[in-house]
């Protein structure tokens, strides 16, 4: 064990040492004031006098015998103490993947990152998570339920629960556990395995979690945050279970999230319920936010669906913090199939209104971006005209991952994120007042 490392600034050691030194000076001081007034009181002569003598240092000079003294004092304090930590972490010490005193500092640090809540659902919003979690332990993920497909659509249907599938991405991005837990959270059962195919574990874990909180979605999903030790937390948009609507330009209707995500030309999207209610978890986090996040991910059935809850529009026109809307690096065939960053920009508004986000981050660097029709292409940097009403300032950054040119990277997405947060501040706590819509 490094005792020095264990002093570093962060760790939060140095204040309590001293604190305690203050207090051992203290009985020091009190036991020589007692030895003083016991020599006034009592003649000591003969061997005894030699003895105490000899014990108390006074045939040396004052300045030497106070120099000894203190020395001696620091050295047994500073020993005293190290072994009374090893003593207290050793069984912490020999299972930690990592040393002690580097997870102490790490997690001090993180736990004084910013209050940042990310909103959306789906590849990007895990993405993004992978990121923020290197750099503040204040993370809240408000992700959508409106999935109707794949393993998250049949435990919806037979079980009447809100989807899972992207709460458990979410959880596996922000868990602590072993890699081992995350691998298993992720596992899907394959054709040969009866019924279960198809399904992801952490899904089935997450419906079993439900039915033990008695249908209590939300519960469920907090009791999933502890169990995994996720650093922040996440919660759903809402406990219900929500259908994704979207009409097209050619004025043709579209229902369920897994059918609006193969179409092209959406002109908009809602949800039905209509009036369902948000999470309490999340409307408290929206409000205490330093930083609110809005995407990356599939702009229709990712980042709009959790936005479309009432109560989460309104608490995003209210809340103090900065608000982001973190574009994607490339449009997806089918919904965004064509679309260039003014029309992402344009979509978004139409359906939140002007005053939703005070920021837009996109990729400026396309080096390897080659065009893939299937994957996408290149989200062309083209800006709203300048008389649009009300609209957001852009931010530009290398934002996107050399192995996968489609994707952000989530250390760069986060950097750049926290960059902004640096410059900007957040505006209504440092003007002292809410923003309207």
């Amino acid at each position: 064990m490094n005792l020095r490392r264990w002093l570093r600034p962060g760790v939060g050691v140095k204040r309590w040492l001293g604190v305690a030194f203050v207090g051992l000076t203290a009985l020091a001081l009190a036991g020589a004031l007692a030895l003083r007034q016991l020599y006034r009181d009592v003649e000591i002569d003969g061997p005894a006098q030699a003895a105490i003598s000899l014990v108390t240092l006074q045939f040396l000079p004052y300045w030497v015998r106070a120099a000894v003294l203190l020395g001696l004092g620091v050295f047994v304090f500073a020993y005293g103490s190290y072994r009374v930590v090893r003593a207290l972490l050793g069984p912490f010490t020999e299972s930690a993947e990592e040393p002690l005193v580097d997870l102490v500092y790490r997690r001090r640090l993180l736990a004084r990152g910013p209050r940042i809540v990310a909103i959306g659902g789906g590849t990007g919003l895990s993405t993004l998570l992978r990121g923020l979690k290197e750099r503040s332990a204040n993370i809240t993920a408000i992700v959508s339920v409106a999935d109707d497909g794949g393993s998250s659509g049949r435990l919806r249907e037979q079980l009447g629960i809100a989807a899972v599938g992207d709460i458990r991405n979410c959880l596996a991005a922000l868990a602590e556990t072993e890699p081992a837990m995350a691998k298993l959270l992720q596992y899907r059962f394959t054709e040969d395995e009866g019924n279960l195919a198809g399904h992801a574990v952490g899904n089935l874990l997450i419906a079993a979690m439900n039915a033990i909180d008695n249908g209590d979605f939300e519960e469920a999903i907090r009791h999933m945050n502890r169990v995994l030790a996720v650093r922040g937390r996440v919660v759903p948009a809402s406990g219900t279970p929500l259908t994704l609507h979207a009409r097209l330009r050619d004025g043709g209707l579209i229902e369920g999230q897994s059918r609006i995500a193969r179409m092209r030309a959406i002109e908009s999207v809602w949800l039905e319920p209509a009036d369902v209610r948000a999470s309490r978890d999340a409307l408290a986090a929206i409000a205490e936010a330093d930083l609110v996040v809005l995407g990356p991910g599939s702009l229709y059935t990712s980042v709009l669906p959790p936005l479309l809850v009432p109560e989460i529009r309104a608490a995003l026109a209210t809340t103090p913090a900065l608000r982001v809307f973190a574009c994607n690096v490339a449009t997806q065939a089918g919904e965004t199939e064509g679309y260039d960053l003014a029309d992402h920009v344009e979509a978004f508004v139409a359906h939140l209104g002007p005053v939703a986000v005070d920021i837009v981050l996109a990729n400026n660097h396309f080096a390897g971006s080659a065009p893939d029709l299937e994957l996408g292409v290149p989200v062309k940097l083209r800006w709203p005209p300048v008389g649009a009403a009300r609209r957001p300032r852009l931010a530009l950054d290398d934002l996107v991952d050399p192995a996968n040119p489609h994707h952000h990277d989530p250390e760069l997405l986060a950097a750049s994120l926290l960059r902004i947060l640096q410059r900007e501040g957040v505006p209504g706590r440092r003007l002292g007042v809410a923003r309207s819509a």
